[in-house]
C-alpha cells in the first residue's frame, strides 16, 4: 500500500471511527431513554452513561489533534477495552446481532485506525 493510500484509508476510517464515537457520546451524556434502558439492562448503573460519553469526546479528541502520541495510544486503547466490553456484555446478556453489532463496528474501526495510523501518531519503540 503507497503512503499516500494508506493516509487516505488512515483518515477514512479514523474520520468514521470518530463520528461513531461522537454520536454515542451525545446519546449517552443526554440519557436517551433507550440508552438508560439498554446500559441498566446491561447490569451498569446509569451514571455510566456519563462516564463513557465523556471519555469517548476525550478519546476522539486526543485521536484527532496533532502531537501527544502518548495520549493517542491511551486513546486508542479506552476505545478498544470500552467497545469490547460492550460486544461481551451484549453477547453474556444473550443480545443478539443487532444489538451487539454497533460496538463490533466501532472495535473494528478503533483497530484498522491505530494499525494504520502515520509514523508522526505512532509511539518511538
Amino acid at each position: 500500500m503507497s503512503d499516500k493510500t494508506k493516509k487516505i484509508a488512515y483518515w477514512f476510517f479514523t474520520l468514521w471511527l470518530s463520528l461513531g464515537m461522537v454520536s454515542t457520546a451525545i446519546v449517552q451524556l443526554i440519557k436517551l431513554p433507550e440508552e438508560v434502558e439498554k446500559i441498566n439492562a446491561l447490569g451498569y448503573p446509569t451514571y455510566f452513561l456519563t462516564l463513557l460519553g465523556i471519555w469517548k469526546l476525550l478519546g476522539v479528541i486526543a485521536v484527532l489533534v496533532p502531537k501527544f502520541v502518548l495520549l493517542k495510544e491511551w486513546a486508542y486503547a479506552g476505545f478498544f477495552f470500552a467497545m469490547s466490553g460492550a460486544a461481551i456484555s451484549h453477547i453474556v446478556c444473550g443480545h443478539g446481532f443487532g444489538e451487539i453489532f454497533p460496538s463490533v463496528l466501532l472495535l473494528v474501526l478503533t483497530t484498522i485506525s491505530w494499525y494504520l495510523r502515520p509514523e508522526n501518531r505512532r509511539t518511538k519503540p
